[in-house]
């Protein structure tokens, strides 16, 4: 047994302020994905990964049968024949290991799921994100049901609040082009919900939530829709300031040793680099108008490209 591919995902903009209505744009990369198996490799990936699965499974058995419901004698019987979900895409890094593995899941084994062949109202992709949501509550302790959304489309979303998302198209890349986003690996495995609970304590403050208002959210969305109309000039002048606000205001999420590295993209126009998903380590993500220059000043690291202007 082989099941479909899930793939990745990387929220370019609204890490965070989505948690507060920003604006939010997240896009599949195909470069990592994961699907369910059952074969008679029992390596110990495996097996730690089945055994994952059955707790997971208990934990689905507690979602309200209204909103969804599963066939768990399927699910059952196969995780005793030892099925598990093998996985390229890294753990920790922002990248949305669990949001695959969620859709994979949902997609096997789900009563009367939401398929993605019919017309997607703005009403079904509400449920699907609030199902996908209680879903990977388990692995986040709270989800806001995208990364599962994103991978189970495989389809670009435009977050415009939180009750209004939408499946849409982005400019098509320019293969020769040398603007670029790309990964940055920080060789350190991120907690999502370590991250999160500092960003809510965070926001019990008054001025960090003007900040978050005022600044994250007013660059956040400005990005997003610089990025979804093409308008380059206007996407570095706001990927910037964007940049700067991480970097003054949630350091706890940026790992010590890119401080420096983070501030010297800002100073010298190389690159500018944002948190990818809840930060804390994992992947850096990085916006360059000029990919050479950028590989240059960041020598030591390995980038990764996932889209050209």
């Amino acid at each position: 047994m082989k099941g479909p591919l899930f793939y990745s995902k990387i929220l370019l903009f609204g890490e965070y302020g989505i948690i507060k209505d920003s604006k939010g744009l997240s896009i599949p990369y195909s470069f990592y994905n994961g699907a369910l198996k059952m074969d008679d490799n029992v390596s110990e990936d495996a097996i730690q990964s089945n055994q994952n699965l059955r707790l997971f499974a208990k934990h689905l058995q507690t979602l309200e049968e209204r909103l969804v419901s599963f066939d768990y004698q399927s699910l059952i019987t196969h995780l005793n024949e030892g099925m598990y979900f093998d996985s390229s895409i890294p753990q920790g890094y922002g990248v949305g290991s669990s949001g695959a593995l969620v859709a994979a899941i949902y997609d096997k084994y789900a009563h009367e799921k939401i398929t993605i062949l019919e017309n997607l109202t703005r009403e079904k992709l509400l449920k699907l994100k609030m199902i996908f949501s209680k879903m990977e509550s388990f692995f986040h302790g709270k989800s806001s049901g995208l990364d599962p959304l994103n991978s189970y489309l495989s389809l670009p979303i435009l977050i415009n609040s939180n009750n209004h998302i939408e499946a849409t198209g982005i400019p098509s890349q320019q293969s020769s082009g040398k603007g670029a986003v790309f990964l940055l690996d920080s060789g350190i495995i991120g907690e999502t919900a370590p991250m999160v609970n500092i960003f809510m304590e965070k926001m019990k403050q008054e001025g960090f939530r003007k900040m978050i208002k005022n600044q994250f959210i007013k660059h956040t969305d400005a990005c997003v829709d610089d990025f979804l109309q093409g308008d380059i000039k206007s996407l570095f002048k706001n990927t910037k300031q964007l940049s700067k606000v991480v970097l003054s205001h949630f350091k706890p999420m940026i790992p010590k040793q890119f401080h420096e590295l983070w501030k010297k993209g800002i100073e010298t126009n190389d690159y500018y680099l944002k948190l990818c998903g809840s930060g804390g380590g994992g992947y850096i993500l990085g916006f360059t108008q000029d990919i050479e220059r950028a590989q240059n000043s960041l020598s030591t690291y390995n980038l990764e490209v996932v889209y050209n202007f």
